[in-house]
Parts: C-alpha cells; sequence; structure tokens
C-alpha cells in the first residue's frame, strides 16, 4: 500500500469519514500529485521568518492533548535544516505539561497563524528538548529580549500544509498599525503646513 506524507493526518478512520462525506476524491487527487511537502521549502521558509508566535500541541502518554503558545520576535522559529526546526524555550510558569507529555510521547504538532495576511500553516512531526548545549542555545536565542530560555526544542517535520483564509479574521499587530498611524500623522502636518504656508501668501 502506498504511503504519503498526509498519512499522518488522515488515519484510517479520518480517511472513512471523507469517504461517508464525500470529499475523500478531492484529497486523494492530492496525494496523486505533488501531497504534503515533508521537508522546508522556500515558501515556508518565508513564512517562519515573519512568524511571530505559534501554538505546540503535544499529548500525554495517555493521549491527553495539550496546546501551549509559544511567542517571540519575528523569526524566532528557526530553520535548522530542510527536516528541522527550532527554537529557544522561554521559562513561563513552569507547570512543564509540555515537557513531560514529550518526556514520554514525542509526538508534537505545530500550528502557525498569520491574521494579518490570513495564513495559517500546520505542521506534524515530533519534538524533543535539548538540553546543556550552549552552542544550540546561543544559535537560537532571539538577538532582544531578556527572557531566560530554559533549553531548546527541536521539532521534526513529517508533513505540512496550508490552509485557505476562510474564516480568519484579519487582526493587525499594534506596531504595524502604530507606524502607519505615524506615517498619516506625519503627512498630515506636511499638508497642514502646506496650507498654512498657501494662505499666508494669500493674504499678503
Amino acid at each position: 500500500m502506498i504511503s504519503h506524507a498526509s498519512d499522518v493526518a488522515f488515519t484510517s478512520a479520518v480517511k472513512a469519514e471523507q469517504v461517508k462525506r464525500g470529499s475523500r476524491e478531492q484529497y486523494e487527487a492530492v496525494e496523486r500529485g505533488r501531497g504534503w511537502p515533508s521537508t522546508v521549502t522556500p515558501d515556508l521558509a518565508a513564512f517562519l521568518t515573519t512568524a511571530r508566535s505559534f501554538y505546540l500541541g503535544t499529548a500525554s502518554a495517555a493521549g491527553q492533548p495539550y496546546i501551549q503558545h509559544r511567542g517571540g520576535p519575528p523569526g524566532f522559529l528557526k530553520v535548522i535544516d530542510d527536516r528541522t526546526l527550532g527554537f529557544a524555550d522561554f521559562s513561563g510558569n513552569r507547570q512543564y505539561i509540555t515537557a513531560g507529555n514529550l518526556a514520554e510521547n514525542p509526538r508534537a504538532f505545530i500550528f502557525l497563524m498569520d491574521y494579518a495576511r490570513r495564513r495559517r500553516v500546520k505542521i506534524w512531526g515530533s519534538a524533543r528538548i535539548v538540553e546543556d548545549d550552549d552552542a544550540l542555545l546561543a544559535q537560537l536565542r532571539p538577538a532582544e529580549g531578556n527572557a531566560t530560555a530554559e533549553w531548546v526544542i527541536l521539532f521534526t517535520i513529517e508533513a505540512w500544509d496550508r490552509n485557505c483564509p476562510q474564516h480568519i479574521p484579519q487582526l493587525i499587530p499594534i506596531e504595524e498599525a502604530a507606524a502607519v498611524v505615524q506615517q498619516l500623522r506625519q503627512r498630515i502636518e506636511e499638508l497642514e503646513s502646506e496650507l498654512a504656508r498657501a494662505n499666508g501668501k494669500r493674504g499678503e
């Protein structure tokens, strides 16, 4: 039986639901074509350079799921090689649910959302914690900010897919909105100065 990268998500039960609900032919066509990528492509790498946050999904050995948000400066989730992503994991509330889950179940999932451009990317794979590797930590720690990184998490990609923009609300980061507002303010000041000079000449 031919395997596909998308099998990581499309299990037998999922395919049965697709057959039942009429979408299986659509995804079979995708599988016969290029299918889902299993390595970092140039467009995925470009997407990651702008990513400021993502959600990391893990599960316990018993299957109890957990999702944790990770945030940082643009590009803090870095490409290590064509199958590996990595990031410096900052100290948080010290519950260590992700760490505990990965200690007994390496299966993991990354969900990235770009609200401004209405794009989302889903990445399936496995993850592991790397401690006591100062060189790797220095490579992945963002230059800005003063948060303490406890260790590195490396994520091995099995498959990834991008979604359509349907139902994604368009939200703009406050820094981008502030920059546009500042440009508009400067332009208004320029126009007001030009208008004042024009009125002054007419009054002479």
